[in-house]
């Protein structure tokens, strides 16, 4: 079984009284050290890979941990989701996949690594993925060619899927205009003459956090078209994969050979008014500094956009956009202290914001407020991303700057 998920990159702090293999959530903790801590639950990624693949109903699961694990923190997170059930990982670049793969490397562990997202100049990262076994995904003729190229160089037959575009029109090759059908063959010919070992095909959806959008069924019915071209070519054994986090929860028809969820591993539900029993990964918190009293009449932050209407206690709370908080959420959020909500006022600055604690509010220095929590009725990523006017995962990936990260929940 992999190991090393307690194991730390320099940003990271060590695990501090490791929850239970099947613990319950964070919880507030003021002895995290520091003013802004991050604390990533690996018992719930695992928690969530397992629940992913129920409702999939798929034998296999590839956990995208592309952005440093969405935040999270890349080395970490795949191994807890390889323990918890996860068959390949997932990144977009190419130098990803290689940091990646010498961290798992340094923990002790291996997995099959796909890298998605590179460009043809990339010769020297191309090579070095290739040669330790890297998947890549190939969007284009043209990226097929230097992969074959790197293959010669480093005399290895590079691992390689297609990329079909099936109506995303992002990067891939179009099935709708008749590239993939034109570019299947030289894939199959690569493949039987050994200078690839082509794995099969994968896709993305456009609109899987809709369920019922027609878009879902069109694209599957063209991805079958991809499938079948290669098939037909001469790539007989594939591994074809289309479904992201939405569909591999509520679509389990379009899960294929395996599915490719990312948010949902982390705990944050990719379709609107549906559950299906995910932990939430990521904690942000921050320790308050100053408490202060401000006279009624007064104004707050930048701008002077907000304005006591009594006598009240303000909290400064030590994380700013500098360290990940959206400043559109100014005035539009709370944050949870002592397991009590208070609205933020006034501007978000690049360092702090200021947060109403009203006049009798028993709140001292040293509490720690919750931007992001794991419990019941604490603030969530969800309710952020709608202050800020944004999507639930730019919050997730959020945390950045000086919020210092650590991880419990680890496998000993």
């Amino acid at each position: 079984m992999p190991n090393g998920e307690n194991a730390s990159d320099a940003r990271a702090l060590p695990d501090e009284g490791a929850f239970p293999d099947d613990g319950d959530a964070a919880v507030a903790d003021p002895t995290f050290p520091g003013l802004l801590g991050q604390t990533v639950d690996l018992a719930a990624v695992r928690h969530n890979i397992a629940a992913i693949k129920k409702a999939s109903g798929s034998p296999r699961l590839m956990a995208v941990v592309k952005a440093d694990a969405y935040s999270q923190g890349a080395p970490e997170v795949a191994c807890a989701a390889l323990n918890g059930g996860a068959d390949q990982l997932g990144v977009a670049t190419l130098q990803e996949s290689l940091d990646l793969r010498e961290s798992l490397e340094l923990r002790g562990t291996s997995a099959t690594i796909l890298a998605w997202l590179w460009h043809t100049d990339e010769a020297l990262e191309l090579e070095a993925a290739v040669a330790s076994g890297i998947h890549v995904g190939v969007p284009s003729e043209e990226h097929l060619a230097a992969v074959i190229a790197a293959g010669r160089r480093a005399n290895v037959q590079p691992r390689v899927t297609a990329i079909a575009d099936t109506g995303l029109n992002r990067s891939g090759i179009s099935v709708v205009n008749g590239a993939f059908a034109r570019v299947a063959p030289k894939f199959a010919e690569a493949h039987l003459r050994g200078e690839i070992n082509c794995t099969g095909v994968f896709s993305h959806l456009a609109c899987a956090d809709e369920p019922g959008n027609p878009a879902n069924d069109m694209q599957a019915e063209r991805f079958r078209e991809a499938m079948g071209m290669l098939a037909d070519a001469g790539v007989a054994k594939q591994l074809n994969h289309l479904s992201n986090s939405p569909a591999s929860l509520t679509r389990p028809d379009l899960s294929f050979d395996m599915v490719r969820p990312g948010l949902s591993v982390y705990g944050l539900e990719p379709v609107a008014g549906r559950t299906h029993g995910l932990r939430p990964v990521m904690r942000w918190e921050a320790r308050i500094p100053v408490i202060k009293d401000v006279p009624a009449g007064e104004a707050i932050s930048y701008g002077r956009t907000w304005t006591t209407d009594r006598d009240t206690r303000t909290a400064i709370i030590p994380c700013g956009y500098a360290d990940g908080m959206p400043r559109s959420a100014s005035g539009k959020f709370e944050v949870s202290i002592n397991g009590v909500r208070y609205p933020q006022v006034g501007r978000v600055c690049m360092d702090q914001f200021v947060v109403d604690l009203g006049p009798d509010a028993p709140v001292r220095p040293g509490d720690v407020a919750v931007i992001v929590g794991t419990r019941e009725g604490e603030p969530t990523a969800d309710e952020l991303a709608a202050a800020a006017g944004t999507i639930n995962y730019e919050i997730l990936t959020a945390p950045r700057g000086r919020t210092r990260r650590r991880h419990v929940g680890g496998v000993d």
